[in-house]
């Protein structure tokens, strides 16, 4: 065995490898702080003085520490309501969403299926041409379903890019013989999606995720058609406690004293609604990484 073939078969644990592994570990931990550090600031300012904010005295720990910002936020009776709505929105309208998403991608990935392509390229013009929002907004009261559920997702029950996710999981990562031993054995085509269900976890778990936070997130769609009391969702309930907030703050400096404690409250209020929307879906995602980066890797395109 000659030198240089020595020192290839030691290069898998040499230098350079231990090298790139540290750098790797570098740049991890600086996406990390990149990434992490701005939602952990926002933490620590919902619970400190705003002017120590402004000031630059909050950069890691919490200055002058109060929770007056979560008192008032959790003092409008609307919160609790508002979470109630948050996540009745959010269970059915991911369901029905991920339920779509299967029923669509699963025939679209057979490449026997008849106007594959044609309905491949209808969908994908829909990424990029809509109705607009008075026509869509006409279709939706003229149907019967503002101020009901249904308003906030049937109008787009399918995201066409989850949909495309999902078809190109099932092309690549169900075996084609899988589909062909249950035929002969006499499975029909619904049996035969049946069973694939339990195998398509990891993609599962992506579209319950990227369905659930959009959902969860979405303020728009309920302003435009949950226009009835006591129907708006968490971020537009906040949403609403925050203008509040800014019109009091405003109208109280034409009294004397008064404007500085309400802009401060009002600067806690931001930071502590922050918290409040994104809580859930924080504690929720560690539950489903791991399928979750399954799923994606999956359903990516491959070359």
């Amino acid at each position: 065995m000659s030198a240089n073939s020595k020192v290839l078969g030691k290069r898998p644990g040499g230098l350079s490898d231990r090298a790139s592994d540290v750098v790797l570990v570098v740049l991890s931990i600086a996406i990390l702080l990149v990434v992490a550090y701005p939602l952990y600031y926002i933490l620590v300012a919902s619970v400190s003085d705003p002017y120590d904010v402004y000031a630059g005295k909050t950069f890691w720990l919490p200055s002058q520490f109060t929770l007056k910002g979560y008192a008032a936020v959790f003092s409008d009776d609307s919160i609790l309501l508002g979470y109630w709505n948050s996540i009745k929105y959010t269970v059915v309208g991911t369901a029905f969403s991920v339920i779509m998403i299967y029923i669509t991608a699963y025939p679209l990935s057979n490449p026997d299926l008849p106007g594959r392509k044609f309905f491949n390229i209808f969908f994908v013009i829909t990424m990029y041409f809509g109705g607009g929002l008075i026509p869509t907004y006409l279709i939706v009261r003229d149907t019967g379903l503002i101020n009901t559920i249904w308003a906030m997702f049937l109008p787009g029950g399918v995201a066409v890019s989850n949909m495309i996710i999902a078809r190109n999981f099932f092309e690549t990562s169900i075996p084609k013989e899988l589909k062909e031993a249950a035929e002969i054995d006499g499975a029909s085509k619904l049996r035969i999606f049946w069973d694939i269900i339990p195998l398509s976890k990891p993609i599962m778990a992506v579209m319950v995720v990227f369905s659930m936070v959009a959902y969860w997130n979405d303020w728009f769609t309920a302003l435009i058609y949950m226009t009835g009391e006591g129907r708006a969702p968490l971020p537009l309930v906040l949403r609403n406690i925050l203008i509040a907030s800014e019109t009091s703050a405003s109208q109280a400096s034409m009294i004397s004293g008064g404007y500085a404690e309400l802009n401060k409250l009002t600067e806690m209020i931001k930071f502590a609604s922050i918290i409040v929307a994104a809580a859930p879906m924080l504690i929720i995602y560690p539950f489903v990484q791991k399928y979750f980066e399954q799923g994606f890797m999956a359903g990516a395109v491959k070359g």
